[in-house]
């Protein structure tokens, strides 16, 4: 028998990071924010997904869903938010967390919620509902969305007033930012809206934009234009399709990775 017959098989790479938790910020009993300590290693454009998990129990497989990084790509840490489902099988148990705790990352960051995807314009609205605001805590962090767009326009839609997780970031904390906060302040403005509860801005994003009053509000034309305005689009399915639809009437198309365009949306969330 050769060697080369008894030389032990390779070690199979582990397709996962086991970080640590650094810290833990629970906004209520729907959601919370933690942050990791990121690989040296790890690259990624500022709006990408990776998925985020913990050990099967007793050994057993890893549960994971994809979670997109609430981080810049310049970032030291890598920052998450989630919602917490009391019989999920994976927030069940990820909202328990604390400082000190491990959890799992995939080594594979992906998705199309990145300004590469889409073409130039003036005008980039950020629109989210839910934990779906998580990606436009990267990209409103990217000094290239400033450089490209004269406008950025963060909408974030809730249930509840208390749900607007991020609101005092997105409406000062952010101007204090060290590399784009000038930028921030000049040129980012902030627009939460709420469907249960009695607020400034009361309804449904979409309801918002059928009627004229998104627009109204901010003192911009009624209605989206191919020329000047450029989409992203995350949260709820319902939402995600009806915004869709809102914008092809409008005259945008859906862009990728592969060929750019005036919207971009993240399938891997819907469905």
């Amino acid at each position: 028998m050769s060697d080369a017959s008894l030389a032990a098989p390779p070690v199979k790479a582990n397709p996962f990071h086991e970080l640590e938790v650094l810290w833990v910020r629970h906004w209520n009993d729907q959601l919370f924010s933690f942050g990791v300590k990121r690989p040296e290693d790890f690259r990624f454009r500022s709006g990408e997904f990776v998925m985020i998990g913990l050990p099967g129990a007793d050994g057993g497989k890893p549960i994971l869903r994809a979670y997109s990084i609430a981080s810049p790509f310049w970032a030291e840490e890598l920052e998450f938010f989630s919602i917490k489902v009391e019989d999920g099988p994976l927030t069940s148990r990820l909202q328990k967390i604390v400082a000190g705790d491990s959890v799992l990352m995939g080594k594979k960051p992906t998705g199309t919620l990145v300004l590469d995807a889409l073409t130039g314009g003036e005008r980039l609205w950020l629109i989210g509902t839910g934990t779906g605001l998580a990606p436009w805590l990267s990209v409103a962090r990217d000094p290239e969305t400033y450089s490209r767009f004269r406008q950025v326009i963060v909408c974030h839609t809730v249930r509840n007033v208390a749900d607007l997780a991020y609101r005092d970031f997105f409406s000062h904390e952010i101007h204090d930012d060290p590399l784009i906060g000038d930028e921030a302040k000049a040129q980012l403005t902030y627009y939460p809206t709420v469907t249960r509860e009695r607020f400034e801005t009361p309804g449904r994003i979409t309801d918002r934009i059928k009627s004229g009053d998104l627009f109204a509000d901010l003192q911009l034309p009624i209605g989206f234009s191919p020329n000047s305005d450029r989409v992203m689009l995350c949260g709820s399915m319902a939402m995600i399709k009806e915004t869709g639809e809102l914008l092809e009437s409008h005259g945008l198309k859906e862009g990728s990775n592969a060929e750019p365009g005036d919207y971009v949306l993240e399938r891997a969330f819907v469905g």
